[in-house]
C-alpha cells in the first residue's frame, strides 16, 4: 500500500485527494497514521471509488475515535445503524421526499456554513461522508478552511476573540432556514441537543494550529449584547468563507470525503429534487467540551 496525497487548494494547503488505498481492507495503526496526519495537514481528504457498505464505513471511521449516534435515529430511516446519519432525499420506501416535507425542511439547514455537531456538549472532531447516489448536476459540498481564516485575522482581532465563547444551538440554525424546531423536533431530539457553549477558537492538540469556530449553529457570543454579538459573528463569518479559502467538491458515487470539524466549515448546495441523492455520514465524537 502506497498512499499519496495531492493538494487541491495548494495556495492555502487545503484539501487533498488521496490515492493508493482501498478503505474496505483491514487497516492497522501504521496504515492509519498517514491518513490521520494527512487530515491534520489538509483539513479535508477526498477518496474516490470506495465501495463501502454501512459496516465498512463504520469500521474505517472508528480508527478516528468513538462515533456519535444520529439524533434522527428515532425517525423512519433507510439505514440499519444508529452511527449512520442518513443525508438523503430518498424515503425508506424508495420514493423521493417532497421539498415541503419535514425531512427536506430539516435538511435545508445543511446549506448553511456549519461545523457538524458543534451543538452537542461534546462536539465532533471529524465527519466522513460517503456518496451512494448523486444527481447529474448540483448537490455539491463546499468547504472553507478555518485555520487560514484565523491566520488572516489581524493580531488585534485575534487577541479580542481568543477566549470568547459562543452559544451553539441546532434549533437556532434550523430556524434560520424556516424549520420550526419547537413544533417539529421529537421530545427525544429536544432533550438531546439543548444549547451549549463552545470556544470561539479551536486548537488542534497535535499540531497546535488554531481555527475559527463560528458557523451557523452559533446563536450568539456569551457576554456580548445582541447587536455587538451579531456584528462580530457577521465579521468573522465573512472572514471564514472567503472564496480563496474554499474547496468545492462535485460528488461522484463512491466518493468518501473526510473533514476536520474543528478546522473547517462546510455547506451543501441545492440540486434538482427529482433526482436521487443518497449520502451516508459517520461522525467522530471529540474528547470533551471546549468551554
Amino acid at each position: 500500500m502506497s498512499i499519496t496525497f495531492r493538494p487541491i487548494n495548494a495556495a492555502v494547503g487545503f484539501a487533498a485527494e488521496v490515492t493508493g488505498i482501498d478503505l474496505r481492507q483491514p487497516l492497522d495503526r501504521n496504515g492509519f497514521l498517514p491518513i490521520r496526519d494527512g487530515l491534520d495537514e489538509y483539513g479535508v481528504l477526498v477518496f474516490h471509488g470506495q465501495d463501502l457498505d454501512e459496516e465498512g464505513q463504520i469500521a474505517f471511521s472508528r480508527h478516528f475515535g468513538e462515533l456519535e449516534i444520529s439524533i434522527r435515529r428515532h425517525r423512519p430511516r433507510a439505514v440499519a445503524h444508529d452511527e449512520i446519519s442518513d443525508i438523503t432525499n430518498v424515503a425508506p420506501d424508495g420514493s423521493i421526499y417532497p421539498l415541503d416535507s419535514e425531512h427536506m425542511s430539516y435538511n435545508l439547514g445543511n446549506q448553511l456554513w456549519h461545523a457538524d455537531s458543534s451543538f452537542k456538549k461534546i462536539p465532533a472532531i471529524a465527519s466522513l461522508l460517503h456518496a451512494r447516489d448523486v444527481p447529474p448536476l448540483g448537490g455539491a459540498t463546499e468547504f472553507a478552511d478555518q485555520r487560514a481564516a484565523w491566520d488572516g485575522l489581524t493580531a488585534e482581532t485575534q487577541a479580542r476573540i481568543d477566549g470568547m465563547v459562543g452559544l451553539h444551538s441546532l434549533a437556532h440554525s434550523r430556524a434560520a432556514m424556516g424549520y420550526d424546531a419547537k413544533e417539529k423536533f421529537l421530545a427525544a431530539e429536544t432533550a438531546e441537543v439543548p444549547p451549549v457553549p463552545q470556544a470561539l477558537v479551536q486548537t488542534n492538540p497535535r499540531t497546535g494550529r488554531r481555527a475559527l469556530y463560528a458557523g451557523a449553529h452559533v446563536s450568539g457570543i456569551i457576554g456580548l449584547d445582541k447587536p455587538e454579538s451579531d456584528a462580530l459573528l457577521a465579521e468573522l463569518r465573512d472572514q471564514a468563507t472567503q472564496t480563496h479559502l474554499q474547496y468545492h467538491h462535485d460528488w461522484q458515487a463512491g466518493d468518501l470525503v473526510i473533514w476536520d470539524d474543528r478546522a473547517t466549515l462546510h455547506r451543501g448546495r441545492p440540486w434538482d429534487n427529482s433526482y436521487r441523492r443518497v449520502m451516508r455520514r459517520t461522525t467522530v465524537a471529540g474528547d470533551g467540551p471546549t468551554a
